[in-house]
């Protein structure tokens, strides 16, 4: 309703079920081309599997054919981690820290299974600033870098593990009003792949905006978080070729 209402405003996004991937893939391109919408979302573990398994791969294939991102959101760890959460509940895998370890694992997962190199204009958005991949980016890269590493025990992909996340992987501020952590995320990313988002309704959305708002940052900074980042990411569905570049 808040779309058709105020089309200049929102966007919508499809949520999948990739439990089928086939047909995961032909509802994504059904929520595209006939009803408009213009991106995914799917919550990290699928019954405790990860999209890395190629059995997922036609829903990157659909989503980068047709130019639109997919939101990898965060839920609690899979099943078979859960145990180390044992005896704390949610207030520990909840989004104190599972959610996000959860996330940047199958972001990681992603990275390493070689999707970007099959679908080098596949953009995933990841919130919570990135889960802390962007801290981590010199350490993800340690055995790539490093020239004692064994390269038969590397993943077999084209690049380092961060030339995939800063080129494909976009981050919102979703519950994240904390300057620091910004502040990390734009130096790793750069200011081009950081979205403003509030999490509501769990977290207050008016601090959300004041939080970007007090930013030591230019305005044209702030626009790009605010809106412009956004309104180039999420640009209306079309055909491309495959591997084209946004």
């Amino acid at each position: 309703m808040a779309v058709k209402e105020h089309p200049d405003r929102f966007i919508g996004l499809a949520t999948l079920a990739p439990q089928d991937p086939g047909g995961a893939a032909r509802e994504l391109e059904r929520a595209l081309t006939k009803l408009g919408l213009q991106g995914a979302k799917i919550n990290s573990n699928i019954r405790g599997e990860y999209l890395d398994d190629r059995k997922y791969w036609p829903v990157f294939e659909t989503a980068e054919r047709l130019g639109v991102p997919i939101y990898l959101h965060p839920t609690i760890p899979s099943p078979s981690m859960l145990k180390a959460y044992s005896g704390y509940g949610f207030v520990l895998a909840g989004p104190s820290l599972g959610f996000g370890a959860e996330a940047a694992l199958h972001a990681l997962r992603l990275v390493y299974s070689g999707v970007f190199d099959r679908y080098s204009g596949l953009k995933i958005i990841l919130g919570h600033l990135g889960e802390a991949l962007p801290f981590w980016l010199h350490r993800i890269d340690y055995p790539w870098i490093n020239p004692w590493a064994d390269p038969d025990t590397l993943p077999r992909i084209k690049r380092k593990p961060s030339d995939y996340i800063t080129k494909n992987f976009a981050c919102t501020t979703s519950g994240m009003s904390y300057f620091p952590a910004l502040q990390c995320c734009i130096s790793a990313l750069g200011i081009d792949h950081v979205l403003f988002a509030s999490d509501y309704p769990y977290e207050n959305s008016k601090l959300a905006v004041e939080f970007i708002e007090k930013l030591p940052a230019p305005d044209t900074d702030k626009e790009k978080t605010f809106h412009s980042t956004a309104e180039s990411l999420f640009q209306k569905p079309g055909v491309r070729s495959p591997g084209e570049n946004r």
